[in-house]
C-alpha cells in the first residue's frame, strides 16, 4: 500500500471517529438532514479559519517577530494583513473570531453561541464589495444557530455547539496536508450511517466517489490539462473536484438546484484550494434557467437526478433541444440533461454522464433522441453498464454514457461491468482494481470476451437504434453438462439413507408403545 493510500485511510478513519462521536451527540436532538448541516458548516469555517491563520503568519508574517494575533493589535499591520488576505484569499476572519480563539474561551468557560453568530456573519462581510462577493453570499445561511433543536435556552445552545467545536478542534488534520475529500467523505459518511433511509434525494446531489473515479478519468484520458470542467448538477461539487484530481484544471463551473448542496458545493471547491477567482458556480434549475449560455467547457460530468420531472412545453424554441425534434418526457428529463451538456461540450471536449439504463432502450421522444445523437450528430462514444445499488436512495443498476464531438468512427464501444463489485451492507461498492478494469478496457477499446464489444454502427442500426447491453455483450455461461448417471446413483443413495432413517423411526416407536403397554 502506498504512503499516500495510508494516509488517506488514516485520515478517513480519524474523520469517521470523530463524526460519530458528533452526530450522536446532535442526533438525540435533530434528524441526519439537520445535524449533517451543522457537522459540514463547521469543518468548514474551522478550515477557514486554519487557512487565514496559516497564510497571515507563514506569507505575511515570516520574516516578522509577531504573529497573527499580536501583529493585529498593531495598528502599522491591521490594515495590510486584511488587504492582502482578501485580494489572495478573497475574505478575512479577525483573530477573535478565529476557531482557536473559540476553543479557548470554550476552555475557560467564557464561550457564547453569539459568539459564532457572530463569527460566521463577519466572514460573509468581509467579502462585500470584494470579487469573492458572490462566493462567499450565503455561506452559512443552513447554519441556523438559534434553532430551538440545539437546546430550548441560549445556554444549552452554546453547550451544544461547544461539544462540536471542541470535537472537530481534536480532528488533527491541516488544510494543506488534506489526502481526502473532507467535506465529501464527511457527507457521505454521514448518509451512510445516519441517513441510509433518507430516500432518493440523498442520492441525487452525492456520487459515490468510485463512480466519480470513472467519469473524471474518461473525461480526462490523454490529457493532462483542461481549460475548464462543468457540471450542470453539481451537488457537493465532488465530482469537479475528481475531474481536478485527474488533470490539471484551471476553471470550474457548476450549477446546483438545492441550495443547502451548492453551498456544500462552494465549500468544497474552496477548501480544496480551488482559488475564488477559477470557479463559477451558480444557484439554480439548469434545464430552466441555464446560467452560462452559449459558453463551452473542455469536459462535462454530471450524476444528474434520475427520471426527474420537467415541463417540456417550449423547450422545442431552445437552441438546447431544437435539434432532436422531440423532447424528453414531461416525467424523464434523462435525456433532457444529456442535450444541455452536449450543447456545453466544446467541439474538442469529453462528457461523461451516470444515467438509469432505461436511457438505453425507452421509446418514444426518448428513442427519436437516442437515435438522433448516434445517426445525425454521432457523438456517442462508449456505454458503460455499472452493478446495482451503488447510490444512496436507489437500488438501480445506471450505466455512464461518455461523448465525444467530431469522432473519427461511427462505432460505440460496449462495456458490461454489472458484476464488477463488492458487496456491502447497505451499498455494493466498486474497488480501484474494478475502476482500472473500466477505464483500461476503455482506452484499448478492444472486444474482451464476456465483457467489452466494439459494436459498429450497422449493429446498432439492426437494433433498431436500442442499446440494451446485453444485445451486445454476451455474458451467458454456458452450465456444465449434467452426468444423469451419476444423479440417478446420488438418487438412490439417498432413498437407502431415507428408508434407513424410516426403520429406525419405527422400531423406536415400536419400543416406546411396547414400554407404555408395560
Amino acid at each position: 500500500m502506498s504512503n499516500t493510500n495510508q494516509t488517506q485511510q488514516s485520515q478517513q478513519a480519524e474523520l469517521q471517529k470523530r463524526l460519530w462521536k458528533i452526530a450522536n451527540d446532535l442526533r438525540g436532538n435533530m434528524d441526519a438532514n439537520e445535524f449533517r448541516n451543522y457537522i459540514l458548516s463547521l469543518i468548514f469555517y474551522r478550515f477557514l479559519s486554519d487557512k487565514i491563520e496559516d497564510y497571515v503568519n507563514n506569507n505575511l508574517l515570516e520574516a516578522e517577530s509577531v504573529n497573527f494575533i499580536e501583529a493585529y493589535e498593531l495598528e502599522d499591520y491591521r490594515e495590510g494583513i486584511k488587504e492582502e488576505a482578501l485580494n489572495d484569499l478573497g475574505f478575512f476572519i479577525e483573530p477573535k473570531y478565529l476557531f482557536s480563539t473559540l476553543v479557548k474561551e470554550i476552555n475557560q468557560g467564557n464561550f457564547d453561541i453569539e459568539d459564532l453568530q457572530n463569527a460566521v456573519i463577519a466572514v460573509e462581510n468581509s467579502t462585500i464589495g470584494q470579487r469573492s462577493e458572490d462566493d462567499f453570499r450565503g455561506l452559512f445561511e443552513d447554519l441556523d444557530l438559534s434553532s430551538s433543536r440545539l437546546g430550548s435556552t441560549p445556554a444549552e445552545r452554546s453547550k451544544m455547539i461547544a461539544a462540536v467545536i471542541l470535537n472537530l478542534h481534536d480532528l488533527e488534520i491541516k488544510h494543506d496536508e488534506i489526502e481526502i475529500d473532507i467535506l465529501g467523505d464527511a457527507y457521505e459518511y454521514l448518509i451512510g450511517q445516519f441517513a441510509a433511509n433518507a430516500g432518493k434525494k440523498a442520492g441525487e446531489f452525492y456520487t459515490p466517489q468510485q463512480v466519480s473515479k470513472i467519469l473524471a478519468k474518461a473525461v480526462t484520458l490523454g490529457r493532462e490539462t483542461l481549460k475548464s470542467v462543468y457540471d450542470p448538477t453539481m451537488g457537493s461539487g465532488s465530482l469537479l473536484l475528481r475531474v481536478g484530481d485527474e488533470a490539471k484544471v484551471y476553471n470550474y463551473f457548476g450549477q446546483e438546484l438545492n441550495g443547502t448542496t451548492y453551498n456544500l458545493g462552494r465549500m468544497n471547491l474552496l477548501m480544496h484550494g480551488v482559488n475564488y477567482t477559477n470557479f463559477n458556480v451558480q444557484q439554480g434549475d439548469t434545464l430552466e434557467n441555464d446560467h452560462f449560455g452559449d459558453q463551452k467547457f473542455s469536459a462535462v460530468v454530471a450524476n444528474p437526478p434520475y427520471s426527474a420531472n420537467w415541463n417540456p412545453d417550449g423547450k422545442l424554441d431552445d437552441e438546447r433541444f431544437r435539434a432532436f425534434g422531440k423532447t424528453a418526457p414531461k416525467s424523464k428529463a434523462d435525456f433532457a440533461f444529456v442535450e444541455h451538456m452536449l450543447y456545453h461540450l466544446a467541439e474538442d471536449g469529453t462528457m461523461a454522464v451516470v444515467l438509469p439504463h432505461g436511457v438505453l432502450f425507452r421509446g418514444a421522444g426518448e428513442g427519436t433522441i437516442r437515435r438522433y445523437m448516434i445517426e445525425n450528430m454521432n457523438v456517442l462514444d462508449a456505454v458503460i453498464g455499472l452493478p446495482a445499488n451503488l447510490f444512496y436512495g436507489t437500488s438501480i443498476p445506471t450505466t455512464v454514457l461518455v461523448f465525444k464531438k467530431n469522432r473519427s468512427t461511427k462505432d460505440i464501444f460496449f462495456i458490461n461491468a454489472s458484476n464488477d463489485f463488492d458487496k456491502g451492507k447497505n451499498q455494493n461498492t466498486l474497488t480501484d482494481a474494478h475502476v482500472d478494469k473500466i477505464i483500461e478496457t476503455y482506452a484499448k477499446r478492444e472486444n474482451v470476451d464476456k465483457y467489452a464489444h466494439v459494436a459498429t454502427f450497422d449493429e446498432i442500426v439492426e437494433n433498431d437504434f436500442n442499446l440494451n447491453i446485453p444485445r451486445y455483450v454476451d455474458t451467458f455461461e454456458e452450465e456444465e453438462p449434467i452426468d444423469l448417471a451419476q444423479v440417478e446413483a446420488e438418487l438412490k443413495a439417498v432413498d437407502i439413507e431415507i428408508a434407513k432413517a424410516q426403520a429406525e423411526f419405527d422400531a423406536m416407536v415400536a419400543e416406546l408403545v411396547e414400554t407404555k403397554n408395560d
